[in-house]
């Protein structure tokens, strides 16, 4: 009965696309939407623009690959359009005739529908990121341009009074070579993120280890300028040994020790992550693009103590540093021991923190899956089966295209987990839990089930026991 209804499903399933969804589009999208028919594929002002008048801005619309506008607009729209289809099928609407009396047939031909919607928009999401980096190196360099400005009026106000020094001279000096220096590396990597692109990890998100090691590292070249430019400006040897004496690690040892430390566990995060990775002992999904917010968050998006306290107090740190660099431009920040001690244990905490974070998806159980007035019985072919246990979802995973590559091996099939929506979400697949058929093709007797998640990782083998 299952068999019959999945091939009547799987035979209507091209003629009952256009009858499902609105307009004959495969995820309901409406007329003139990018790669359809009656979509005007130019820009503003040009054939098929979507705004009169010769050199007009981009519409929002647009379906070429360098407009960010266009592109953010695309995903949006593939955004709302899935949306709006995964409720209208929660809610029992858009489907065929053909497949409406089979709660089998009709749950799988909802969960392709799904699927193919939900690659659009994946590939929609990745054009998207593609289109914010590509932009990202101009805004990375206007801001490093901005910082200077901020410190050039900063320095203008404060010597309202006290007069123009050389130490002044040297600190603006300095902030126009570490500026220049971020400016040409953020166009050396334009098509990466610009001066950012060093702290994107390999997942496309901001390593929060690499984003303090860089601001511990710019910060110490920015205070060794200032001291290499008043040297420069000195012209008394008593002023320049005093400016050497101010390299000299007695008085730096705090800054220094930070900066090894801080250097040490970003390559070492790097390490472990890859080794937990390729261990299986740590699932990692790529984001569509990195955010600020990864600097504070884990990959699904929930703020994490290690990251949070890492940051803060790093933030503090680096701050008093400048203070105490401003008040004694000449010599290496002082930092004190209680402070660096400070810093030392906020990076063991963050490193801790991902020895401990991830672990491997493990199945506990497998029951049969049973519905009210349903006998109690054995499990058999083209039964459905409860799968329970936990780490199903990878964090970061929790997108329709990421939650249909996941598989369940039932002997030697391979049966795709079908997505069963509910307003606001899925109800199937879980973190927890997932319900899959048991297809024809298992043979009787004892078989093990598997779980491959979104990110490749395998779960134990649990046996059970299939009758005919």
């Amino acid at each position: 009965m299952r068999d019959g209804a999945s091939a009547r499903a799987s035979g209507t399933r091209g003629g009952a696309s256009a009858g499902g969804y609105r307009g004959g589009d495969p995820v309901g999208y409406p007329a003139g939407y990018p790669g359809y028919p009656g979509y005007p594929t130019g820009h503003a002002g040009g054939p098929g623009g979507l705004e009169g008048g010769a050199g007009g801005a981009h519409g929002g619309g647009c379906a070429c690959g360098d407009c960010p506008h266009g592109a953010r607009e695309g995903h949006r729209r593939a955004v709302a359009a899935f949306l709006r289809r995964r409720d209208e099928f929660a809610a029992g609407h858009g489907l065929p005739a053909a497949v409406a009396h089979s709660v089998s047939a009709s749950r799988q031909w909802v969960s392709e529908e799904l699927a193919q919607a939900a690659a659009l928009v994946a590939e929609r999401g990745r054009a998207e990121g593609q289109a914010w980096l590509a932009g990202l190196w101009r805004r990375t360099a206007g801001a490093v341009w901005a910082c200077v400005v901020l410190l050039l009026l900063g320095q203008a106000l404060t010597a309202v009074g006290a007069g123009w020094t050389s130490a002044r001279t040297a600190g603006l000096a300095a902030a126009l070579v570490v500026a220049g220096a971020l400016t040409a590396a953020s166009w050396f990597h334009r098509a990466k993120g610009g001066a950012l692109a060093p702290l994107i990890g390999e997942d496309n998100r901001l390593s929060t280890s690499r984003t303090v090691a860089a601001g511990w590292v710019l910060f110490v070249a920015y205070s060794v300028l200032v001291l290499a430019g008043r040297l420069a400006a000195a012209s008394r040897h008593r002023e320049r040994d005093a400016l050497i004496s101010g390299l000299e690690l007695a008085r730096g040892a705090g800054v220094v020790t930070v900066l090894a430390v801080v250097c040490g566990i970003a390559v070492l995060v790097r390490r472990v992550v890859g080794l937990r990775v390729l261990g299986q002992r740590l699932q990692k999904v790529r984001a569509d693009r990195p955010r600020a917010a990864d600097l504070l968050t884990d990959d699904a998006g929930r703020g994490t103590f290690a990251d949070i306290q890492y940051v803060v107090i790093s933030g503090v740190a680096l701050l008093f540093a400048a203070v105490r660099l401003a008040r004694r431009p000449d010599q290496l920040p002082d930092l004190p021991w209680g402070l660096a001690v400070v810093v030392l244990v906020s990076a063991a905490t963050y490193l801790a923190g991902k020895y401990a974070e991830g672990g491997r998806p493990v199945i506990l159980s497998v029951v049969r899956a049973r519905e009210a007035g349903d006998l109690d019985a054995p499990i058999r072919t083209g039964d459905d089966i409860e799968i329970r246990g936990a780490g199903f979802v990878p964090p970061g995973a929790q997108g329709a295209d990421r939650l249909a590559r996941m598989v369940v091996r039932v002997g030697a099939v391979h049966v795709h987990v079908p997505l069963v929506p509910v307003p606001g979400g899925f109800r199937n697949p879980t973190d927890t839990l997932l319900t899959v058929p048991v297809p024809v093709e298992v043979e009787p007797g004892r078989v093990e089930v598997q779980v491959v998640t979104a990110a490749g990782v395998e779960t134990n083998r649990y046996a059970v026991e299939v009758t005919e």
